[in-house]
């Protein structure tokens, strides 16, 4: 499905982040008071119906505000609201929106509007990917992890109990809506857990932007608009830079992931929604910056400061006790990890601050780390 070409906003305050993959290229728009500003649907594919999917916490506080708006622009609005909760990202609740739009009798030309987290984000996308072989989409991130990640880049998935993510597909957006506004909203455990997904592009890709991050938490936590506006931009560029080299993870694109391999394994193993997508991330770091000092890939320094930062930000710096999660749960869990290869279990480690690198690394070595940060019990 081919994006309509976005037209550049009239505001100077509107930041825009192009994402270059040639016939599928869409911008990232960011700034306050988007939603109700015609700049930011002008281009976007027109359609009779739009369908707007949102979950029960974010519909109430903001459906309508982007009903309004494509009410100018679609013959027929709907809505649907999926229940909230990473553990509800599964294929009986993905039925939820082919049942609304084939009872409707949408047709292919119908445009998507994801408005909500990382959870109605990917299961937004995915349905679009599917329904009648590939619909429009526009993303509406209402989370800070969704506007600096998942929003971005056209990973769709639903979960699977054996794993994570595991049922997806790689489809773009039209445009990706990134309206600061809707973060004065966010519970304060959430904004937290978006913060890892921030944290995690100083050390891969960026140490200016690692410095900044500390000298500017604070600013982040109070939700500074100045500050956020920076933070999702520059994580955006740097999350752009990645997907327009690799755009469906065949090697750089996998970096992005720092955390992900021991976060997904927390998130699987304690069961989906005991821990925030994030505040696994956030753990998952510490024990990739460890295994990385380890392997003596990195000065063991970065271990502390990363713990600092995140425990600074609000997220949990040590893993869950091993008699919740044995050791044995967590390897096999690794081992389906979608970066594993041949069983071998493959991390994306710091090879030097601000690089990063895939390696494997021995079962011991892995779980030392794991026991070296496991909470007593």
């Amino acid at each position: 499905m081919t994006a309509a070409a976005s037209s550049a906003p009239p505001r100077a305050d509107i930041l825009l982040v192009p994402i270059a993959l040639g016939d599928r290229s869409y911008d990232i728009h960011i700034g306050s008071g988007l939603l109700a500003d015609p700049a930011s649907w002008a281009g976007l594919p027109a359609s009779a119906d739009a369908l707007i999917v949102s979950n029960t916490t974010v519909a109430p506080l903001y459906a309508e505000a982007l009903a309004a708006p494509m009410r100018q622009r679609h013959r027929r609005v709907l809505q649907l609201a999926l229940p909230d909760g990473e553990e509800h990202k599964t294929a009986a609740v993905l039925e939820q929106v082919y049942d609304t739009l084939l009872g409707a009798g949408c047709d292919r030309k119908t445009v998507l509007y994801a408005l909500g987290g990382g959870v109605v984000g990917d299961m937004t996308g995915f349905a679009a990917a599917c329904y009648m072989r590939g619909v429009p989409f526009v993303q509406v991130p209402t989370t800070l992890l969704a506007q600096v990640d998942s929003s971005v880049g056209g990973k769709t998935a639903i979960n699977h109990p054996l794993g994570k993510n595991m049922i997806g597909a790689f489809y773009q957006p039209a445009r990706v809506l990134c309206d600061l506004d809707l973060l004065a909203t966010l519970p304060a455990r959430e904004f937290s857990a978006g913060l890892a997904e921030v944290i995690k592009y100083g050390p891969i890709a960026d140490v200016e932007f690692l410095a900044w991050i500390e000298a500017n938490l604070d600013a982040l936590m109070a939700r500074d608009r100045a500050a956020l506006a920076h933070a999702v931009k520059r994580s955006c560029e740097i999350k752009a830079w990645v997907v327009g080299q690799d755009e469906r993870e065949g090697g750089l694109r996998a970096i992005l992931n720092f955390g992900h391999t021991f976060g997904h394994a927390i998130e699987t193993g304690l069961g989906y929604g005991a821990w925030l997508h994030g505040e696994a991330v956030g753990c998952g770091m510490v024990l990739a910056a460890e295994l990385s000092a380890r392997l003596g890939l990195v000065d063991a320094a970065l271990v502390p400061r990363l713990q600092a930062l995140c425990r600074r930000a609000g997220l949990p710096v040590t893993a869950p006790p091993l008699s919740a999660l044995p050791i044995e749960r967590w390897m096999a869990l690794m081992r389906v990890d979608k970066k594993a290869e041949g069983g071998e279990i493959r991390f994306v480690v710091i090879d030097g601050l601000g690089r990063a690198a895939m390696r494997p690394a021995p079962d011991t070595l892995v779980a030392d780390v794991i026991r070296a940060h496991a909470a007593p019990g």
